[in-house]
């Protein structure tokens, strides 16, 4: 029963931490290109839309919301989708019957081509 308790505690200071470094970042938005990202893998597209559906409320246009920036984010994408998966902090885990793991796959790449568009 120790050992979970302190394993809890060390998840929730690697939570903290991790927000603590991220929420301060800079606002990085969508650079002034005259005209809209939109791409045509369908990877991305579908990407998109399940990030529009699960991850848009708390991380609006990859900015920082209730949730941190993602587009300042320098994690590689295999620990975005490990935090998507287990959640971390405040952030929740989501499940496979929630977001498959293609559609984990789809949201890293979206966010993969906006963060380079």
């Amino acid at each position: 029963m120790d050992k979970f308790f302190r394993k809890i505690i060390s998840m929730l200071f690697v939570g903290v931490m991790t927000a603590m470094m991220f929420s301060c970042s800079s606002r990085k938005s969508e650079p002034v290109k005259q005209k809209e990202f939109t791409s045509t893998r369908q990877q991305v597209v579908h990407g998109e839309q399940v990030y529009m559906l699960h991850c848009q409320k708390c991380h609006p246009a990859g900015e920082a919301g209730i949730g941190p920036s993602l587009n300042a984010n320098p994690a590689p994408q295999f620990v975005k989708r490990f935090q998507m998966r287990h959640g971390l902090g405040v952030m929740p885990a989501f499940k496979k019957d929630e977001i498959s793991t293609r559609d984990l796959r789809d949201i890293s790449k979206y966010l993969k081509a906006w963060k380079h568009y």
